[in-house]
Order: C-alpha cells, then structure tokens, then sequence
C-alpha cells in the first residue's frame, strides 16, 4: 500500500467511512468495479473531470474532499451562501454528528493563553477520548479546569456545515479498566507517534450550530 496515490486513499478511507465494497461504489458512479480497484491503488492515476464528479455524488462528498484541491488552503474561502440559514442543534443531535469519531480540537488555556491541538478522538458514553503524549505540557494542569472540545465539518462546494462545542472536565485516564476501556476505541493519533496518555472530557454543556442555504420561497 506504499505505492498507493493520494486520490486512491481518499477514495479508500471515504468508501470505508460509508462501509460500501468497491463493487457498490462502481454501481453507483457507473464504472466497473476494476477502475474503482486500480484508482483505489494506482500511485498517480489520470482521472478526468467528469469521472471524479461521477466519484464524488457515488461517495456523497464533494470533488475537492477526494481530490484533495483545498488541501493547502485554509477552508471556508469559498463565496458565502446568499440565503443562510442558520440553526441551532440539539443535544441529540449533537452527539450523533460526533458519534463516529474523527478529528477535533482540544481547547484549553496554558501559559501563552487560549490553544488549540487537532486530535483524532472516538466517543466513549457521551465522553471524548483522545490520545497524547505523557509529557505534554497541558497535561500539567489545564485539565483540571474547564476546557472544550470543538468539531466541524464544511462543505466547500455547497457552503454548508456544521460545528459541536463540548464543554466540561478532562483527566487523563489513569484507572485500569477505564484506560483498557479507552483502549477497544482504537483511538489513533492524528499526529502518529507514541501517544501513552489517554484523556477524557467529560462533557457539562453541548453546544452546535448548523449552516445551510435556505430553500427558495
């Protein structure tokens, strides 16, 4: 899987995420299930315009997420929707959006003032569980105040998305079974490397918002 291109392992992990088999990704977007294999484990393969939107609406994502375009650019660049609407969420649904796991940030106050570390985090009872480094120096004494755990997703190509907002206490887990717990999530690091310390937010306040353009009428 080293050769494997960057469109193939977006195309890869996104099938995975919707758990389709390359044989259903190939029905919906009209290609053969062996283009779908050799675009999911080509190093450089050529794909036209026309086939990576095909790709995309079977992936129900946007061309820009399989294609990695934005990828150096910060998100949100994009014109704004002329008729926002703009919601608020519900606890519910809150914690269904967050359900699957993935990457947020972690926001918390240290020396220098307000910060924020992207982390891949799973959910555990309603809790945040992210791994880190043991010495890591927020480690020392941020938890034990209040800190928040915040999660998005936009879609550039529509102008919509959403965010959560945990807010609450964290410890880094130290009792046995909890930590072996922690442990059946499979949290992986987001920034790879040896990441002993498990921590754990437990939320006292969900917050979410969502923006979506307005129907007509």
């Amino acid at each position: 899987m080293n050769n494997v291109g960057d469109l193939g392992r977006r195309l890869a992990e996104r099938r995975g995420q919707l758990g389709l088999t390359e044989e259903q990704v190939a029905s919906r977007a009209g290609m053969s299930p062996t283009y779908i294999r050799v675009l999911e484990s080509s190093p450089s393969p050529v794909v036209s315009a026309a086939a990576l939107w095909r790709l995309a609406d079977a992936l129900e994502t946007s061309v820009d997420d399989i294609s990695g375009s934005g990828m150096a650019a910060p998100p949100g660049r994009g014109d704004p929707s002329d008729r926002p609407d703009l919601g608020h969420l519900s606890i519910e649904e809150c914690n269904a959006l967050v359900a699957p796991g993935g990457v947020g940030r972690f926001v918390f106050v240290d020396q220098r003032g307000p910060a924020a570390l992207p982390v891949n985090f799973r959910v555990l009872d309603g809790d945040i569980v992210f791994r880190t480094k043991s010495e890591a120096a927020f480690l020392a004494d941020p938890l034990r105040r209040e800190v928040s755990f915040e999660v998005d997703h936009l879609d550039e190509a529509l102008t919509e998305g959403w965010s959560v907002l945990f807010t609450g206490q964290g410890h880094v887990i130290v009792d046995p079974a909890e930590r072996d717990r922690a442990r059946t999530l499979g949290v992986a690091p987001w920034a790879g490397g040896e990441r002993e310390a498990y921590v754990r937010l437990v939320p006292r306040k969900v917050t979410g918002r969502r923006i979506r353009r307005s129907g007509d009428g």
